[in-house]
């Protein structure tokens, strides 16, 4: 399964309302993980089986707890059983599909 998820803090009492710290300490423990995993701006996926992956969701968000009053988990999974790669997989049929599109001149 790929899970993308963003976890970050709120009522952190910084003036610049950043969450950088917190989001750090969050990809740190994906890192950890040892699964395949990507982070951009706003998520980070991670594929693995469903319980290694919300093992991981959950420390992640144990991560970020110290530096709010609260934390908001947005979290989306995509769930197909008997394949793995597909945080790869994905994105390499995306480019494909997209290269053998016809060209507008």
């Amino acid at each position: 399964m790929l899970i993308a998820f963003s976890v970050a803090p709120s009522g952190t009492g910084r003036a610049d309302g950043s969450v950088h710290d917190a989001v750090a300490a969050a990809v740190s423990v994906v890192r950890a993980s040892g699964l395949p995993h990507r982070t951009t701006s706003m998520f980070t996926e991670i594929e693995g089986e469903w319980d290694e992956v919300f093992a991981v969701v959950k420390a992640a968000t144990d991560a970020v707890l110290p530096y709010g009053s609260r934390v908001s988990l947005v979290l989306k999974a995509d769930i197909r059983p008997g394949h793995t790669g597909e945080i790869d997989g994905k994105i390499d049929r995306l480019e494909r599909a997209i290269e053998s599109r016809p060209h507008d001149d």
